[in-house]
C-alpha cells in the first residue's frame, strides 16, 4: 500500500493513505543503507494491524528532491513568510533563506504579512527590491483577510515548504487558507498526548486535493558555511545578470576594479540592502576559511 509521510517523531512515521493515517516504524535496512525516511516521502507500507492503523515502511519511492535543514523531501516550492511590521522584516535572514533555496534550485515565493501595519512606501520598497531580483512577492494581511485568495492560487496543486520567523502570522494564514485542516495532525497529537501546534518537527498538512503545506520549525538564523565564498555570487540572481561582464574573470564584485556589479549598484540598478547582505555572507565564508 502506498502513502505519504506527513510527520516523523521519535522513530515513528505517520503515513497518510487516502483518508487513513498509519503509525509506522521503518525497516532496519534503511539504517544499514543510511537512508532515513523524511517528511514528504512517498512510501510503500505493509499493514500490521488494520484496526489499530499500525504498519511498517517497506520502501521509500524515488525523491524529486530533499533538503537537509529542514529534513524534508519532494517539495515543489518554498514559501517564506515575513511580517511588514511587528516584527520588522529581517532582510539579512530573508536573503540567507533565498540563498539556501537558490542553491538547491527550489523556487521561492515571498509572502509579506501584516501589510496593513506598514506605510505604502515601505511596502513599495520591499516589492521593488525582490521583484527586481525575479522573486514573486505576495502581500497579505491575515487580520484583514487580504491577499489570501492570491496565496491560495499560487499554492494550488503543489507541495510548498513554509518557513519564517515566529510572530509573522504563519498559523493565522494557514488557518485562513483552509479552516478545516489539521485533521491528521490532531490524530497524531492524540496518539502522542501532545499539543497540536508544536513547531519542533516538520509536518505535512493537506490543504485540499494535491495541495500540501510543509510546516517547518521556526527559524532564527540561516548559515551558509557549507559553501565556498566564490560560489555565493551564483545564488544572487541580480548579480548573475553581470556574470562575465566585469574586467576580471571570476570577479567577486567586492574590491576588483572594473566591476559592473558595483557600477550597477552606484546607478541604483541593484539594491544596496541586498548587496550589503551579500557582503556580510561573503565575509562570513571568508572568515570560516581562515580557521
Amino acid at each position: 500500500m502506498q502513502g505519504r509521510i506527513i510527520k516523523g517523531i521519535a522513530g515513528f512515521y505517520y503515513v497518510s493513505v487516502g483518508a487513513e493515517l498509519y503509525e509506522c516504524k521503518a525497516k532496519g535496512i534503511f539504517r544499514k543503507e543510511k537512508m532515513k525516511p523524511l517528511v514528504g516521502d512517498f512510501v510503500e507500507i505493509a499493514i500490521l494491524d488494520k484496526e489499530k492503523k499500525i504498519g511498517n515502511i517497506e520502501d521509500i519511492l524515488p525523491r524529486k528532491n530533499s533538503l537537509i535543514r529542514p529534513a524534508v523531501a519532494n517539495i515543489d516550492q518554498a514559501l517564506v513568510i515575513f511580517a511588514a511590521k511587528e516584527p520588522n522584516p529581517n532582510f539579512s535572514l530573508l536573503d540567507r533563506f533565498l540563498v539556501t533555496m537558490e542553491r538547491q534550485e527550489i523556487p521561492v515565493l515571498i509572502c509579506i504579512n501584516k501589510e496593513d501595519l506598514a506605510l505604502p512606501e515601505e511596502i513599495e520598497e520591499i516589492r521593488t527590491i525582490y521583484q527586481q531580483c525575479g522573486y514573486s512577492v505576495i502581500f497579505t494581511s491575515a487580520s484583514k483577510e487580504k491577499g489570501v485568495e492570491e496565496l491560495r492560487g499560487v499554492l494550488n496543486g503543489k507541495t510548498t515548504a513554509v518557513a519564517g520567523p515566529s510572530g509573522v502570522g504563519k498559523s493565522s494564514l494557514t488557518n485562513l487558507l483552509a479552516p478545516n485542516i489539521c485533521m491528521e495532525t490532531g490524530e497524531i497529537s492524540k496518539k502522542l498526548g501532545r499539543g497540536r501546534h508544536t513547531t519542533r518537527h516538520s509536518q505535512l498538512i493537506k490543504l485540499w486535493e494535491e495541495t500540501y503545506l510543509m510546516d517547518t520549525p521556526g527559524f532564527t538564523s540561516f548559515y551558509v558555511e557549507d559553501m565556498e565564498k566564490n560560489e555565493l555570487r551564483y545564488y544572487f540572481p541580480e548579480l548573475q545578470d553581470y556574470e562575465g561582464c566585469c574586467k576580471f574573470q571570476g570577479c567577486t564584485h567586492i574590491h576588483e576594479p572594473g566591476c559592473m556589479v558595483k557600477e550597477a549598484l552606484e546607478n541604483g540598478k541593484i539594491s544596496r540592502k541586498r548587496y550589503e547582505n551579500y557582503l556580510e555572507m561573503y565575509r562570513e565564508l571568508e572568515e570560516k576559511r581562515r580557521y
